[in-house]
């Protein structure tokens, strides 16, 4: 028999909230007391009420999430021994990062497990011919693998195309000729540079086009690499109406085609000093994923921006990810957020803003030519430097950084990596887009502190 809890009480309107909100506030003015606006210019409000709440969004959502281990391919029997551990301790995918053509595949997937398995081979360069190869090594096999190709992503990234844009677009041709998912969009890159999240999922939505513009067969879901930053309730948010718009684009060129989302904790916010803090960071940003409706996800060690891939790091990060899934049930509910007036609210604004700039960017040539122009640049710069002055002047917070941080945590003696951003002048095609994290400059004053004593 059912127990309604809440018979003896009467309902209240959002109107008569507000007014006892208002009597509380003892005369300050609500909407500057109590609404803020984000960088994206979304007003909050304190409260949301079903009265208030516009028709529900029809977002669509995944069937749950996979853990996946991030392995970089230097040594091809190490990296196999690597995955067969690692799915052995609790990852349910591998990605393998893959530099050129000379990998033997028969070695890489010695005795790794078939079924209930995806493997992503997130390819360094671009070659039909070696496409060619894993697909027909799939089907001899019967492995799940996915291509991370994405040659509009190396110009982003790289300022030069893998060859040129006649070249790379003339293989992606071929490859679509194949029944191997081959397409990815390395939009991660847009958050880790600093873009707000109107602009990520915006640039996300244009990155996409480009292919759906030059592509004509695409009969394989599209893998969206996406980072996700700790502004939880507008992270979910972000993932929900990423589905949303890319369903909405899908419809308009008539393909049935999905996309795949692929979701790492964004670099940006992670620093060097009292590096524990990364695992809090992380864990927050791995559940805005999983409620957002992530496919994938690929969690970041606590100690990756300064030393270099190891067992205790990637064994914390994966337990990260078993918790949340395994005793916190996290993949038990079939989308969580929904119906959650905030997150549905939060959902619509950003999908409106983003379609909005998606069309501006169209309407002035599309995604590449405004990253030849440098336009997408400028704008992510623009909005980089607005989070930095926040973060330099202490409004923006990173614990143990910029606030309460350990004077006498010292590092200049652990760095196997070098944490900073890296510059070598060379010939491109474009201005490259640049990940910088927040804390660098203030890090490299510590560290020169540290050389100086």
């Amino acid at each position: 028999m059912a127990t309604h809890l809440f018979k003896d009480f009467e309902p209240i309107s959002s109107k008569q909230w507000k007014q006892q909100i208002q009597f509380d506030l003892k005369g300050a003015d609500y909407n500057e007391t109590l609404i803020w606006e984000s960088p994206e210019g979304i007003k909050v409000k304190p409260f949301y009420h079903s009265d208030e709440s516009e028709v529900k969004l029809p977002t669509p959502v995944s069937n749950g999430f996979k853990i996946v281990q991030n392995i970089y391919v230097y040594d091809v029997k190490k990296s196999n021994e690597r995955a067969i551990d690692s799915l052995q301790r609790g990852a349910e995918s591998v990605r393998f990062t893959i530099e050129n053509e000379t990998v033997s595949l028969n070695d890489l997937m010695e005795n790794l497990p078939k079924e209930n398995v995806t493997y992503y081979f997130n390819l360094l360069f671009l070659s039909s011919e070696f496409i060619k190869k894993i697909d027909a090594f799939t089907n001899q096999n019967q492995y799940k693998i996915i291509i991370l190709q994405d040659p509009i992503g190396q110009l982003a990234k790289d300022g030069n195309w893998f060859a040129s844009l006649e070249k790379d677009f003339s293989e992606l041709k071929l490859i679509a000729g194949l029944n191997i998912p081959f397409l990815s969009c390395k939009t991660d890159l847009y958050q880790n540079a600093g873009a707000n999240i109107v602009q990520q999922l915006a640039y996300s939505l244009v990155h996409v086009n480009e292919y759906f513009n030059r592509i004509e067969k695409i009969s394989s879901p599209i893998t969206i690499e996406v980072s996700v930053g700790t502004n939880y309730f507008f992270e979910i948010a972000k993932l929900r109406a990423l589905r949303l718009l890319f369903s909405s684009l899908a419809k308009e060129y008539n393909h049935t085609v999905d996309c795949h989302i692929f979701v790492t904790p964004t670099k940006r916010n992670k620093t060097l000093y009292d590096y524990n803090v990364n695992m809090l960071r992380t864990t927050t940003e791995c559940m805005s994923a999983i409620l957002g409706g992530a496919n994938a996800v690929s969690n970041l060690a606590y100690d990756t921006i300064y030393h270099k891939d190891n067992e205790f790091g990637d064994r914390i990060a994966r337990n990260q990810l078993l918790v949340l899934k395994h005793e916190s049930y996290f993949n038990q509910v079939h989308n969580p957020a929904d119906g959650a007036y905030y997150i549905e609210s939060l959902t619509e604004q950003l999908a409106e803003k983003a379609l909005a700039l998606f069309k501006d960017i169209e309407a002035n040539g599309g995604f590449i030519t405004q990253l030849i122009e440098g336009t997408i640049q400028r704008k992510i710069n623009e909005s980089a430097q607005k989070e930095q002055d926040l973060f330099d002047s202490g409004k923006e917070v990173l614990l143990g950084t910029n606030k309460y941080p350990n004077k006498n945590d010292k590092m200049a003696n652990d760095l196997e990596l070098f944490p900073f951003v890296k510059t070598s002048p060379r010939k491109t095609l474009i201005t490259p887009i640049i990940e910088r994290r927040l804390a660098e400059k203030l890090e490299q004053e510590r560290l020169k502190l540290e050389q100086n004593v």
